[in-house]
């Protein structure tokens, strides 16, 4: 207790410990679920950086703020640049985020010019162990991100498919191609993937996706999940409104706690991107149990 005087005698001494242990040892053991069910969470946000486009200094200033103050785990971020005069850009915000970086691209690693995905890690230490897998078909540039965490033994992935609207079918490819690597990386049930699907969740070209992982957004918002008009991630001052960046995750290891858009408000004129981000909290579940062998 702070400012708290001890009197002197045994007597004094021990009547105040006893009045300290029975107002203090409740509400710490009442605390501690909640603090333990908020430390198990996995925090995951996706956003698409939209390059260097617009006022990068001061669109960047909005997402260092907003990142530190929502506290994801994990964050998979589409459309970084590095190029001559422009340091990476997933690199530069993992660094003054204090977050562990792993970059993909299909642009050779000596490029001067490179273009891709990555995936933050929360916590201090060397650049984040990532896989990467070209998507089919190759002449589309596309490529997926893993990593496998530490936080609830997760398999995270980000991804970005193709952008044309009437691209149904390149984008059904590069999800069966997605899905090979979820296969060939993935080592248990506590799978997330996210990204810029560039399509909504319930698109056709999604069906091999949405039969193995569920929308976060729409487990939490089924009422929303199908208005883009009240539930856009493009941006509608630069974009038509329309709901594209989504996180899939494995039923049988989370469940959903919240989800909700994010990086959609302005400051001075200025956006953080032309996409809005996507914040999700997963609760774990524990591993189900394998039944009983019969006795014979």
């Amino acid at each position: 207790m702070n400012g708290a005087r001890w009197r002197r005698g045994a007597g004094a001494a021990l009547a105040a410990a006893l009045c300290a242990l029975a107002a203090c040892a409740a509400p710490q053991h009442a605390a501690a679920p909640a603090r333990d069910a908020q430390a198990g969470e996995v925090r995951v946000l996706t956003l698409n950086l939209w390059h260097d486009k617009g006022d990068w200094p001061r669109r960047r200033a909005l997402i260092l703020a907003e990142v530190a103050r929502l506290k994801p785990d994990l964050i998979a971020l589409q459309e970084v640049l590095q190029r001559p005069g422009l340091r990476n850009q997933a690199q530069d915000l993992g660094e003054a985020l204090g977050y562990r970086v792993g970059f993909v691209s299909v642009d050779p690693p000596d490029a001067p010019r490179r273009y891709g995905n990555a995936i933050l890690i929360a916590g201090a230490g060397a650049g984040a162990e990532v896989q990467q897998r070209r998507l089919e078909p190759l002449d589309d540039y596309r490529s997926a991100a893993h990593v496998r965490a530490d936080k609830a033994d997760t398999d995270f992935y980000a991804t970005h498919l193709h952008n044309e609207r009437g691209g149904g079918a390149i984008r059904a490819r590069q999800v069966a191609s997605l899905l090979a690597f979820v296969d060939a990386s993935a080592r248990g049930t506590r799978t997330v993937i996210a990204g810029d699907f560039n399509t909504e969740a319930d698109a056709p070209e999604l069906a091999a996706l949405r039969a193995r992982y569920a929308d976060a957004f729409a487990t939490a918002h089924p009422g929303l999940a199908g208005d883009p008009a009240r539930a856009s991630t493009l941006n509608p001052a630069y974009l038509p409104a329309q709901r594209i960046d989504h996180v899939f995750y494995d039923r049988r290891g989370f469940a959903v706690k919240e989800a909700r858009i994010v990086l959609d408000q302005s400051r001075d004129g200025v956006w953080p991107s032309d996409h809005f981000g996507l914040f999700v909290r997963l609760q774990p579940l524990p591993p189900a149990e394998e039944p009983a062998p019969a006795r014979r």
